[in-house]
């Protein structure tokens, strides 16, 4: 049985020292209800050093991944980050999230380098896609199906629509489909109950550590 993905987007969130907290508060977290997951949880750049030193090493399925990566490759590139340079760090990005297509306008030409060149340098891509008919560029294995209304809203999709969805995705491709939008402790196991879902993506649930070890728990 593949393992369940629980994905962590703690977005642009957390100075270093309200990290620092959030990782004392994880690192107490009962390795038993690990078992048959994988936790993935993805930080600002500025903290993925400190996440990857701070977390536990008896905590195996607890993996690191990046927010985003740039669409260009090392060079003179003033303030990207590339992803031979996360990868030092990261073993998994989030690509395509709703947030930067809106607010930074990417387009499926932009997400595909970003794509490429993550795989390029043993980065697995997470996509993310808002409907069944969102663009998937080639090399992506896993991918992320948020809807825009039932992102930071609080109203999740329902989980038949959502397992409906990831079907119609799956359809398309060898693909694991993970849910994201308002995913929480008490919604979690009503998604992954369907059988087309193998996960999720969190979002401001996973902002406390304590509701995210829940989320886990309750998973």
């Amino acid at each position: 049985m593949d393992s369940l993905f629980i994905v962590a987007n703690l977005k642009s969130n957390k100075t270093y020292d309200e990290a620092k907290l959030w990782l004392e508060t994880f690192g107490r977290i009962d390795k038993n209800i690990l078992q048959d997951k994988k936790i993935v949880i993805c930080p600002s750049f500025t903290l993925l050093e400190l996440f990857k030193s701070s977390l536990p090493n008896d905590l195996p399925n607890v993996i690191l991944g990046a927010q985003s990566v740039s669409s260009l490759d090392e060079g003179a590139y003033t303030g990207e980050v590339n992803a031979k340079q996360v990868k030092d760090f990261a073993d998994y990005v989030i690509i395509g999230h709703s947030e930067e297509r809106k607010l930074l306008n990417e387009s499926d030409e932009t997400l595909t380098k970003k794509v490429n060149l993550s795989i390029q340098n043993g980065l697995l891509p997470i996509y993310c896609v808002q409907d069944k008919d969102t663009f998937i560029p080639q090399g992506v294995t896993i991918v992320a199906y948020e809807p825009l209304f039932a992102i930071g809203s609080g109203t999740a999709d329902t989980p038949e629509n959502a397992n409906k969805v990831a079907g119609e995705i799956k359809q398309k491709g060898s693909y694991q489909v993970l849910y994201g939008g308002s995913v929480n402790s008490e919604n979690i196991k009503s998604f992954i109950s369907e059988e087309n879902i193998s996960g999720v993506l969190v979002g401001g649930a996973s902002l406390e550590a304590e509701e995210f070890i829940k989320i886990i728990q309750n998973a």
